[in-house]
């Protein structure tokens, strides 16, 4: 049955799944491995590299522009990820738990940098200019919300079972076959909500261009040099402390952390971190569509970097209460909401004109890229300077991409919302 093309039905939900497997990938899985006895060094190496396939997706982005419909990839996917983390669930508990887990998390990787780009492209494909300014917000507040859901919620709830079995591996195990539960449901969800916008047309028109013209005009869009290079930057200091805030606030007071409890972890990012996130998500969104992007580009990159700066001051303070570290997550958790809304809007930008799926599956592989190299190495950083002196090295990797932002031209009324004509 055709359902009716209404965004706020369908854009939460799409978003959701295309968030929640990419922060238990990336992010919940340093927290797994930190708890069943792997090193920082091995999880800032190893969870980087998952980072790969969203940086190399660019390379088969054209055959999802060329066959088939958008919402008949982005469903395929979701159930391959379903699988992908059942595989997870049932590996922990065996004696190769690392090779094998990391294996099924590699193979989800690439399933949810696909489903990346059908839900992106479909988002693209169903909203007008305008309508994708006005609900950027709502779009990236729900990736974001996955993000802390899988941060917050599901932490919290291995954090749960850890206690109550007094067994880690039994307790992720369980936790990560429930994530596979939830991520099938979400599915279904997707499968009903979301609209048949698409025509046999839409994407047989595209064959008269051969993959590599896709992709190679990409790289022919002015100045594309300065705008790739804005990307890779605008999150540098981020892809580095997203990797060592969790060991962070787990390590003990000895070796500079905070010494919490998985649980408590859980419950910082998944309470005051969901309304923080939401209010700045939404407020991002709000405020491009009513004055554009160009106008709050500059406040954005520094609602999203200058926040850092609380997690030096933890580090040196190392306060004893749970009060400040979730006073600084609240913080960082509403910067980051405000100014990622510009971040993917940015993106949208670079990648408009034909073949636009394609080149947005391009822009964001380079966004990967961005998140990946610097993540690899955050690990050894972080050993190397310790807790304190890496927070403030993070702070100061913000500076070259906020120095960018005088040199990007984005054009005044870009995502604006154009007045209706009645």
């Amino acid at each position: 049955m055709k359902t009716k093309n209404n965004p706020w039905y369908w854009v939460p939900p799409l978003y959701m799944t295309e968030g929640l497997p990419y922060v238990i990938i990336i992010v919940v899985s340093v927290i797994m491995y930190k708890n069943l006895g792997i090193d920082n060094s091995e999880i800032g190496l190893y969870t980087s590299l998952l980072y790969l396939p969203w940086v190399i997706k660019p390379f088969w982005s054209p055959i999802v522009d060329l066959y088939s419909t958008k919402r008949k990839w982005f469903l395929g996917m979701q159930l391959v990820l379903a699988a992908c983390f059942l595989g997870v669930g049932l590996a922990i508990p065996t004696n190769q738990f690392f090779v094998i887990s990391l294996a099924f998390f590699w193979m989800g990787a690439f399933a949810s940098a696909t489903n990346d780009i059908a839900s992106d492209g479909f988002y693209l494909l169903a909203l007008k200019e305008d309508q994708q300014s006005f609900f950027i917000g709502l779009r990236s507040t729900f990736y974001r919300v996955a993000s802390v859901t899988g941060q917050g919620l599901i932490v919290v709830l291995a954090g749960y079972l850890e206690t109550h079995y007094g067994d880690n591996s039994k307790a992720w195990s369980i936790t990560m076959l429930l994530v596979a539960g939830l991520i099938f449901i979400l599915t279904l969800i997707n499968f009903l909500t979301t609209p048949n916008v698409e025509k046999e047309a839409d994407y047989q028109k595209q064959k008269s261009l051969t993959f590599l013209e896709v992709f190679a005009s990409f790289f022919q869009k002015k100045e594309i040099g300065l705008a790739l290079a804005f990307i890779l930057l605008y999150r540098l200091g981020e892809s580095q402390l997203v990797k060592m805030v969790s060991p962070f606030l787990l390590d003990g007071r000895e070796v500079g952390g905070l010494a919490m409890s998985t649980s408590d972890v859980g419950w910082i990012y998944g309470t005051f971190g969901v309304i923080a996130l939401t209010l700045g998500g939404i407020i991002g969104g709000i405020v491009i569509s009513r004055d554009g992007l160009k106008k709050w580009i500059l406040p954005m990159i520094l609602a999203l970097n200058v926040p850092n700066t609380f997690y030096y001051i933890l580090a040196f303070a190392q306060p004893e209460t749970m009060f400040y570290a979730g006073a600084v997550v609240v913080i960082e958790q509403l910067g980051y909401g405000f100014g990622f809304a510009a971040f993917m809007m940015y993106l949208i930008y670079v990648a408009d004109g034909p073949a636009k799926t394609s080149h947005y599956a391009i822009a964001t592989g380079f966004m990967a890229l961005g998140m990946m190299l610097p993540g690899m190495a955050s690990g050894y950083i972080q050993e190397w300077l310790g807790y304190e002196q890496f927070f403030l090295w993070v702070v100061l990797s913000a500076i070259p991409g906020i120095y960018l932002v005088k040199y990007i031209k984005i054009p005044a009324d870009f995502g604006k919302k154009q007045e209706s004509k009645v």
